[in-house]
């Protein structure tokens, strides 16, 4: 870098300057339900704020026949046309000098159930006591405010990296990550990854893998004069659920414990999420469904989660029930972070810098869009963003110090990754 670029003060208190609009626009990008095939509101949002940083914009569809026969793709749940990625993109004007990097962050959303339970509208943002409350706002728009935000930053001092740095935001990653999937088949490639989901300041050091699966069931309809005459295809789930939390028990078990999750009580979680079945109060219904999730060690096949999955299933249906099996969302595999790249050592150095303490390691139990970027994108990368609160649940909300905290650690990170040049 240039002998005369700002120092860490300076970087930091151009970081304070940029709160009050990080917490406007994370705000107004909470007003946007972005939720799965509503996304395009928030993400004309932020294709706005990249133009306006002076960064080049480039908005894409997600090309599923380009992109369907690629490792780490997920079978979608809805159609791609109008649902759009945003990058911003940042070149330095002379030669390279340093890193360069990604920085990502997923713009959809979960539904937010019963908004009822909810104190304030889900998708009307509030703060009180330091922290601002809405469906999103953790998990995780703020992780996106908080890397816009620490560009901006530099850019208020003159100054920008030189390095290419490539501000993704992405849909889909809530049930498939195929927006970030789509990413990579674009071309998008860096020296390094950091996506600032909702972690609470540590640093992600693994990440289980995910699977969906959908569990039709058929039975036998009869009138409730004589059940016996039917089978009951909303009582044979109990079996089946139990058979499957038999499973869930052994790949939790020390035998098939990856060693990242030896402190983890219970890492791996099977959850039934969607229940729907029969047509008539008074009738034996004959078919139910429901909704799966599994997770999984990082280093299982696909094909064995699969197999495995299916045959407790199978093993649990009662006589007289048929259960098919069908595929819809995450595919995901899970990942491994090295705490020995250079990425990961510099992260938390900063992170020590700027809150006086030791940086804690995280093994997730959820799945990220890192994963592509580790596994497929050769890339190293991992997670690192601010403290949230019942993320997916009712009054999600996101400390706004957190906040702060995390901008100001990815500030200095793309400083000294990147290098920096006058604008």
């Amino acid at each position: 870098m240039p002998l005369d670029t700002p120092t860490d003060a300076a970087i930091l208190d151009a970081v304070a300057a940029e709160q009050p609009d990080a917490v406007e626009l994370l705000a107004d990008l909470v007003r946007e339900p972005s939720m799965l095939g509503q996304e395009q509101g928030a993400q004309d949002i932020m294709a706005g704020v990249f133009g306006a940083m002076g960064l080049e914009v480039d908005r894409f569809e997600v090309d599923l026949a380009a992109i369907a026969h690629l490792p780490g793709f997920s079978p979608p749940l809805v159609d791609y046309s109008g649902r759009e990625n945003v990058i911003g993109i940042s070149r330095p004007k002379g030669p390279v000098q340093a890193r360069s990097l990604i920085l990502n962050g997923h713009i959809d959303v979960v539904p937010p159930g019963d908004e009822s339970q909810w104190t304030d509208p889900p998708f009307s943002p509030v703060v009180r006591d330091g922290r601002l409350y809405g469906r999103g706002g953790g998990d995780m728009k703020a992780g996106i405010v908080a890397y816009v935000a620490a560009m901006k930053a530099l850019a208020r001092l003159g100054w920008r990296p030189a390095a290419p740095v490539y501000l993704q935001s992405v849909i889909e990653e809530e049930c498939t990550g195929n927006g970030a999937l789509a990413c990579l088949h674009r071309g998008y490639r860096a020296d390094a990854a950091i996506i600032p989901e909702p972690f609470n300041h540590t640093l992600m050091t693994a990440q289980l893998g995910v699977m969906w699966f959908t569990v039709d069931l058929q039975g036998t309809p009869a009138h409730v004069l004589d059940t016996s005459a039917g089978s009951n295809a909303i009582e044979a789930l109990f079996p089946i659920v139990q058979s499957l939390k038999r499973l869930e028990e052994a790949w939790n078990g020390a035998d098939c414990r990856h060693a990242r999750y030896e402190g983890h009580r219970h890492p791996i979680n099977f959850n039934v999420g969607k229940i729907s079945g029969g047509d008539w109060t008074s009738s034996v219904p004959a078919v139910a469904r429901f909704d799966l999730r599994v997770g999984f060690f990082p280093g299982k096949p696909l094909e064995d989660v699969k197999r495995e999955v299916e045959e407790a299933i199978h093993a649990g249906a009662p006589n007289g029930i048929t259960a098919t099996v069908s595929y819809g969302g995450f595919h995901a595999e899970g990942a491994v972070m090295d705490l020995d790249w250079p990425m990961m050592k510099s992260l938390s150095a900063i992170h020590e810098e700027i809150t006086g303490s030791t940086i804690e390691h995280m093994a997730s139990t959820a799945t990220t869009d890192a994963r592509f970027f580790v596994l497929y994108g050769d890339t190293p990368a991992t997670c690192y963003g601010p403290e949230a609160a019942r993320i997916h649940g009712i009054d999600e909300s996101v400390s706004l110090d957190s906040l702060h905290t995390v901008t100001k650690v990815l500030a200095l990170f793309i400083a000294r990754w990147c290098g920096l040049e006058r604008i």
